[in-house]
């Protein structure tokens, strides 16, 4: 009841109303040509249906008409693509047939519960009805009273119609099952492409933050003009690359037409041993192997994993030693870096988002990384495939 009350009040229900009186265009105009032959509109439309077109722009208007709150989102129970299938075609046209029944019955409740009103206002004032359909002899009190009866009537009739009429174009015109798997694919591939940047974002400007820290708190603590130079001179190298890896990001989130930039590869290694360094890591780095000529995902990704393997050493362990080997061997390529554990509590061993996002990166390629305690030290070491990357 509450419902029938605020129907009047709802956007909704005129549009559905509108959706509703369309068909009956057609239906006037034949009538106006042939009045003798009223079916005839339900056998001309019946081949419009098998028109693979005619499917988006009734799903179209369903959208816009019927469900007008939520015809922007992807999971809209109202397609909005042409026929693929003869499956589609057949639906499509047995919608046309049940729009135009439905709308003449809409037509045929809007037409009399107008005039109904009508007749007993005037009955009210006195005036004989002159519509031999309506033959009201009624007091004037008891037809000013059920007035506005028949309005009520058909607002409650048209919000039946439209809420039938929405459902029966969610069967009818929704999504196939082909439809259904698309939108999931792409949205999947959404999914991916936003958890690729956040692991993106978190590896770069983590790495740029935690270098920028342990330089100033260095260059404080050593109170020498020299060091305060070379360590404001990595804060800026390592800063400016975390700036490039971000406008690149943004770029992706913008879907700008420019390319981004490339993103690091494991040949550009040395930048990020030469960061540790001078945050005051003692890096010893062993890189054997055709680097250069590794596949691009592979080495796109072990340069991030090694990215914040190094930055997770500086932000929990500090300026400590470091051994870092990568070989690009026949087939794989293994890469670990191992520091010694610091003698208080860590927090290396939990369970945060950057070594999960190394083990992600490298089951994406079909291979494994293992993050924990290893004779005493912390060793972070991974395998990356490469023939099934070829």
């Amino acid at each position: 009841m509450y419902r029938l009350l605020r129907a009047p009040l709802k956007a909704v229900t005129y549009t559905r109303w509108l959706h509703l009186c369309v068909p009956v265009l057609i239906v006037a105009v034949w009538m106006f040509i042939k009045p003798q032959a009223p079916l005839v509109p339900a056998l001309l439309v019946a081949p419009f249906g098998l028109i693979r077109w005619v499917r988006l722009a009734e799903g179209l208007q369903a959208r816009f008409l019927l469900t007008p709150q939520g015809r922007s989102g992807h999971d809209s129970a109202i397609s909005a693509a042409a026929s693929v299938h003869w499956g589609d075609r057949w639906r499509t046209v047995l919608w046309l047939e049940i729009r135009l029944l439905v709308s003449a019955t809409a037509l045929f409740a809007t037409v009399f519960l107008t005039s109904v009103p009508v007749e007993l206002v005037l009955a009210a004032f006195g005036h004989p009805s002159a519509d031999p359909w309506l033959p009201l002899d009624l007091p004037r009190w008891a037809a000013a009273a059920l007035a506005p009866v028949p309005l009520v009537l058909l607002i409650a009739i048209v919000v039946l119609l439209g809420e039938m009429i929405t459902s029966i174009a969610g069967r009818l015109l929704g999504p196939s099952a082909a439809e259904r798997l698309s939108a999931l694919e792409e949205r999947t591939e959404q999914l991916l492409e936003r958890n690729r940047i956040a692991r993106e974002l978190h590896d770069s400007i983590g790495h740029a933050l935690t270098v920028a820290v342990m330089q100033a708190g260095a260059a404080r603590a050593a109170g020498s003009p020299e060091f305060t130079e070379r360590a404001l001179r990595a804060i800026e190298d390592t800063g400016r690359a975390a700036l490039e890896d971000l406008e690149r990001v943004l770029l992706v989130l913008r879907e700008s037409a420019r390319q981004p930039s490339q993103r690091p590869t494991l040949v550009e290694a040395d930048r990020l041993l030469e960061s540790a360094r001078a945050s005051g890591a003692l890096v010893d780095c062993e890189l054997s192997g055709p680097l250069e000529q590794l596949p691009g995902p592979v080495t796109r990704e072990g340069y991030r994993i090694l990215q914040e393997a190094l930055t997770n050493v500086l932000r929990h362990c500090g300026p400590v030693p470091v051994r870092v080997r990568v070989d690009a061997a026949v087939g794989r390529l293994d890469l670990e870096v191992t520091n010694p554990l610091p003698d208080g509590p860590t927090l290396m061993a939990g369970s945060g988002s950057g070594l999960r996002g190394m083990r992600e990166r490298a089951a994406l390629l079909g291979g494994e990384a293992e993050t924990g305690p290893h004779e005493g030290n912390w060793r972070v070491r991974a395998r990356l495939p490469l023939e099934r990357i070829r």
